[in-house]
């Protein structure tokens, strides 16, 4: 979807009134040095089964497994990310992708691995 405005209100109104197969492409994040220099790309989309590394907020340094994607909110969630409620019961903390920093990739998918192999 190409952004004809330079009005940020309008900017925002497409970002959260995008459609699932537009929002699929907010939901990318870094690489790490490593599989950068293995794969020649900057950038790849998230899934569940990657394993990533919290680079910002009160969990940044936390490496752990992407147990859920959340297209509708553009949230992730990580294994061993997670917040404490009043009555000491654990949830899971939803984080944004651009807050974290894939580590290692999960190439079960023969899709998956046919998009880096180009």
């Amino acid at each position: 979807m190409i952004m004809n405005s330079i009005q940020p209100r309008k900017q925002r109104k497409i970002r959260f009134t995008a459609p699932l197969h537009i929002r699929q492409k907010y939901m990318h994040s870094i690489l790490s040095k490593e599989l950068r220099a293995e794969l020649k790309r900057r950038h790849a989309q998230i899934r569940k089964g990657d394993t990533v590394r919290v680079m910002r907020g009160d969990h940044a340094g936390v490496e752990g497994e992407v147990e859920n994607v959340d297209l509708k909110k553009t949230l992730i969630k990580v294994h061993g990310v997670s917040n404490f409620r009043a009555d000491g019961t654990e949830v899971p903390r939803p984080i944004h992708p651009s807050n974290v920093m894939i580590t290692k990739l999960n190439l079960e998918d023969g899709e998956r691995e046919k998009i880096f192999s180009r």
